[in-house]
């Protein structure tokens, strides 16, 4: 608390990103879901071939380079993007742009009750009112909990964080049919680990109540880069713009643009580096399986495993820290048992695995 903070400040509680080690400490990193493989080899040939005199201008307000590149990669026209810093400065554009801020019970943005924890902070940050629905069993999102709702939006990560569970398409279409007077937000982060799931993205020319927000932070290994977008009917681009251009003009720098269309543009390397991430994923949710873990389907690029009795999630997240072992976990009501794992490389998991291996002997044991 601070006499100098207003009572905004005073009050809210800020979201709580995932722990980052030191510069220079050796770590297994498996709490913030980065891609643990390098970004493609163009961002690297881009980088080189900078123009670092550049530097000195502004760079171009639309980025048109990254608009054109993410249009090519999502089969959509360039005035159907919107691009930002990062896909957290897409999705607090997006709460500032469409959901209005009353406190009228009506008036609420509806989002799943175990989400993206940013989801609340922005409502909060926004004064927009938030009515989280409660998930169903398995950590299922069901749409009949989002029809028939009164509401000022619909906010929906598809695969689910933490959860990793993944909404069917048609599901999503019955979301926007049930609701055209509001606009319906979905978040795919990690949409690209997804195999069976069509994105969202198909549905932009049938809804025009439709944003769809992607990140380069997972599939391209850009988390260091900070580049978002979103996708959405030209109208809805439009409001995104406006709201930008009331903050900030100039959000993504002129040596961001170039890499991230370079990374957009190289799609066999893409390709190659989300399979491998779900062929790893595949492996080690069945280890964890055998190992007596539960855990719902993963469409991400992450796991959401329950350890077996008598190891807590607790216990396990402490004691693979402190052998330099980071994973997530998240002491709140309904996820407390759980815990978030990210997928590193094929070597990083088996070193993971073992040293599970070993809390579970010892928890036996005690």
């Amino acid at each position: 608390m601070s006499n100098y903070w207003n009572k905004k400040i005073n009050s809210i509680e800020p979201y709580v990103a995932g722990e980052q080690p030191a510069e220079g400490v050796r770590v297994i990193k498996l709490n913030t879901n980065e891609n643990p493989y390098p970004p493609s080899p163009a961002c690297q040939k881009a980088l080189e071939g900078f123009d670092i005199a550049s530097l000195r201008l502004y760079p171009n307000t639309d980025a048109m380079a990254i608009k054109e590149a993410a249009a090519r990669a999502e089969g959509v026209a360039p005035e159907n993007i919107f691009v930002g810093n990062g896909s957290d400065e897409v999705l607090a554009l997006v709460w500032q742009t469409y959901w209005e801020k009353e406190y009228d019970q009506d008036k609420a943005v509806l989002v799943p009750e175990i989400s993206y924890s940013f989801y609340p902070v922005y409502s909060d940050f926004y004064s927009v009112r938030c009515r989280k629905v409660p998930l169903r069993d398995g950590f299922a999102i069901d749409a009949a909990d989002y029809i028939g709702v009164p509401n000022c939006g619909i906010a929906i990560a598809n695969p689910n964080a933490p959860t990793s569970r993944v909404m069917p398409l048609e599901d999503i279409e019955k979301i926007l049919k049930a609701n055209p007077d509001s606009v319906v937000m979905i978040d795919e982060a990690y949409q690209a680990f997804a195999e069976d799931y069509v994105s969202a993205v198909s549905l932009i020319g049938k809804y025009k109540n439709l944003i769809v927000v992607k990140t380069m932070s997972k599939a391209y290994s850009l988390a260091g880069l900070r580049v978002g977008y979103a996708i959405g009917d030209k109208e809805l681009i439009e409001g995104l713009l406006r709201a930008r251009d009331s903050f900030n003009s100039y959000p993504v720098d002129r040596l961001a643009q170039v890499i991230a269309a370079a990374a957009l543009d190289d799609r066999s390397y893409y390709e190659e580096t989300r399979k491998k991430i779900i062929a790893t994923r595949k492996r080690i949710a069945e280890e964890l399986k055998t190992l007596g873990f539960t855990m719902p389907e993963s469409g991400a690029n992450f796991l959401f495993a329950k350890p077996p009795v008598p190891l807590k999630a607790e216990t396990l997240y402490k004691n693979l820290k402190a052998k330099g072992i980071l994973v997530r976990y998240f002491n709140k009501p309904l996820i407390g048992d759980y815990l978030r794992i990210t997928i590193g490389t094929d070597d990083e998991m088996d070193e993971f695995i073992r040293n599970v291996r070993e809390e579970i002997d010892n928890a036996k044991n005690s």
